[in-house]
């Protein structure tokens, strides 16, 4: 079983080629002087209220109702990790057990039933 990385900050930046990404760091400001120093604008990341896994944190800012080119890439991003986490789901289907010997009726008296556990009738 693999433990899923946990991040404390997420949200978007749009790379110098104009493409909106989801960004994920555990260090918000760290994070952001790498992001200008290689060319990205609108750099808009959020710390997280508790440490979340990518697939949760981008739930949590889609609830934060991020619009524009960055709810774009955030939508496209939670569905590519949605279809993912589904991926690993185990799909168990259960089925009826076969019977493959039945048992013949016998027709017994409360009589014959008391004499095979060895107790007087009343």
């Amino acid at each position: 079983m693999t433990i899923e990385k946990t991040f404390t900050v997420a949200g978007t930046a749009t790379n110098p080629d104009g493409t909106a990404k989801a960004r994920f760091a555990n260090d918000l400001v760290a994070r952001i002087k790498i992001l200008n120093k290689t060319g990205c604008t609108d750099i808009n990341l959020m710390e997280l209220p508790r440490p979340m896994t990518k697939l949760e944190a981008l739930q949590y800012i889609t609830e934060q109702g991020v619009t524009g080119d960055a709810g774009f890439a955030v939508a496209n991003k939670l569905a590519e990790k949605t279809k993912l986490a589904k991926k690993g789901e185990v799909s168990v289907k259960a089925s009826k057990p076969v019977v493959k010997a039945k048992a013949a009726k016998k027709s017994v008296t409360a009589e014959q039933v008391l004499a095979a556990v060895n107790e007087p009738a009343v």
